[in-house]
């Protein structure tokens, strides 16, 4: 039978990985075969006028979507056959979110797809399952398949929150703290409480403690909102009970999305910290037919440069969907300056964020004086304290609606080639961070983590305004400018603030009302 590799699966391994070993051939893993649309014409046509901004919020129905666009049976039968040659069994089938999932041992994945798994180190990382060369597939099933994830463990993404570092701020500024009740009265957000929609949050790790919302909420004077955790390929909310680790992650996210729309329900879906998880809970986070949310809210990420082609390629493909099916992704925009902690010189941006599907979220400092804010400029606390994440994308194209844009980089102003990171922001400084409540220790935390979900919150709150999702809507906030505060002064790194647009603040933090505004449904 001959195989044919599948296009971009090349796996880079990061710097400084070394390969410690054979695995354990007996080793039972999972692995996510993701396939081609039916009309896969028809989905590009759509997805050229929602680029364009000519798309309605919810440019197809649930029910068109998987009549057109989830994988064919034919293909899923391939897999299936496939599965069956090698002896691996078939854990899951779903033409809707166009994956099949297989399960068997090492011995019986290498043969399958003439890859060789070995185990590796890394002092960042630590240990983990990584492979050499390509995925090879059979011929007849070679067109049919977009990505195969999983193979490797290697942790795919990083958490964006710091807690606030016991050292002196830069630039002298003094230490304050909000609660999210202040940020969105500051940040003028509409009333409501985003009742009747669901925000999806994806961890990779850790968990939240019931106790601990019960008692944050209660001191907020906030009705809690109803919480369910989803398990995701086998992960589950399970808590460390170290607040330093993604229990900080994954309780900043619900506290702060709760506390701005506490009348919403919250799913939180928990995936193992792979690409294969990654992908995998953000496609059924917008396939739960049971919760419907209405926006996913991520906090994790990593360097464009991390990920190999065919996942990101997969993971880009998802958020796609979510543009058409009207559900908005909010992501953080790393907490790291423009390197994004690459170390290598260069300037990195942060993905998810950096997809041209998702509303990319950066970080600012905010100094309030009575009810108002009085000045607010790029969140950059140094080496030490972190720094907002953005710049120009290596992978993805200038997107028509971020045509005529212009980057100042050291100095320099130049026009934006490519996709530019962030789209919008707000308060991320530890410095003036977010008071919220993890492992039963009040704390004070920052990064582009808590701005994911701020902006997850108001948008939540829009739609249940609105009696409708708001969507894919880069468009249409580029097209309203007037809708923000624009951030003037600071830098990330090599990028600076500038009027209108820049690489650190994007269009700026929100006003609001301004924002539930331009993004009301169009008059018939």
């Amino acid at each position: 039978m001959t195989k044919q590799p599948v296009s971009g699966s090349e796996k880079i391994h990061p710097e400084g990985a070394q390969c410690i070993g054979a695995c354990d051939p007996s080793e039972q893993i999972e692995v996510i075969v993701m396939l081609r649309r039916k009309d896969e014409a028809g989905f590009k046509q759509m997805m050229a006028r929602i680029d364009a901004g000519e798309a309605p919020a919810q440019a197809v129905s649930r029910e068109e979507f998987d009549k057109r666009f989830t994988a064919s049976d034919e293909d899923v039968e391939k897999v299936k056959a496939f599965a069956r040659q090698y002896g691996l069994t078939v854990v899951r089938a779903e033409t809707e979110t166009r994956s099949v999932v297989l399960k068997g041992s090492i011995e019986q994945f290498q043969k399958a797809f003439d890859v060789k798994l070995e185990r590796f180190q890394h002092h960042n990382i630590g240990e983990y399952r990584g492979r050499t060369g390509p995925v090879n597939v059979p011929g007849e099933m070679h067109d049919a398949v977009t990505a195969v994830l999983g193979l490797d463990s290697k942790p795919q993404a990083r958490p964006h929150f710091r807690f606030r570092p016991p050292f002196k701020p830069a630039r002298g500024v003094a230490s304050t703290s909000f609660t999210p009740v202040d940020l969105a009265r500051l940040y003028d957000f509409p009333d409501g409480d985003g009742a009747g929609q669901c925000i999806a949050i994806i961890e990779l790790g850790g968990g939240y403690r019931d106790a601990d919302l019960t008692a944050y909420f209660s001191k907020l004077g906030v009705k809690p909102p109803k919480v369910v955790a989803i398990g995701v390929d086998n992960a589950t909310n399970a808590p460390t009970g170290n607040p330093n680790g993604p229990d900080g992650e994954v309780t900043l996210d619900i506290e702060i999305a709760g506390a701005i729309a506490p009348g919403a329900s919250i799913a939180v879906y928990f995936a193992p910290n792979s690409d294969a998880g990654f992908v995998d809970a953000v496609n059924r986070a917008l396939h739960d037919s049971t919760n419907k949310p209405s926006v996913i809210s991520i906090s994790w990420g990593g360097p464009e440069s991390n990920w190999s082609s065919q996942s990101i390629g997969a993971f880009n493909d998802v958020l796609q969907s979510a543009a058409a099916l009207g559900v908005t992704v909010c992501a953080a925009s790393g907490d790291s300056g423009s390197s994004d902690g690459v170390g290598d010189g260069a300037d990195h941006v942060d993905f998810p964020a950096s997809s041209p599907y998702v509303l990319g979220c950066g970080g600012t400092s905010v100094t309030a004086s009575g009810t108002g804010i009085s000045n607010e400029v790029v969140w950059n606390d140094g080496d030490q304290g972190g720094a907002g994440g953005g710049g120009v994308s290596g992978v993805f194209a200038l997107p028509a609606w971020q045509q005529g844009l212009s980057v100042t980089r050291n100095g320099k102003h130049t026009a934006l080639a490519k996709r530019g990171v962030p789209d919008v922001s707000g308060d991320a400084s530890p410095q003036t961070g977010y008071d919220v409540l993890i492992d039963g220790e009040d704390t004070v935390v920052g990064g582009t983590s808590a701005v994911a979900p701020l902006w997850a919150a108001l948008i939540a709150r829009i739609n249940a305004i609105n009696g409708s999702p708001s969507g894919f809507v880069n468009p249409r906030l580029y097209k309203t400018k007037t809708a923000f505060r624009d951030i003037t002064q600071g830098n990330n790194g090599s990028y600076s603030a500038a009027a209108g647009w820049d690489a650190c603040t994007g269009m700026g933090s929100p006003d609001g009302a301004k924002i539930a505004a331009a993004l009301a449904p169009a008059k018939s």
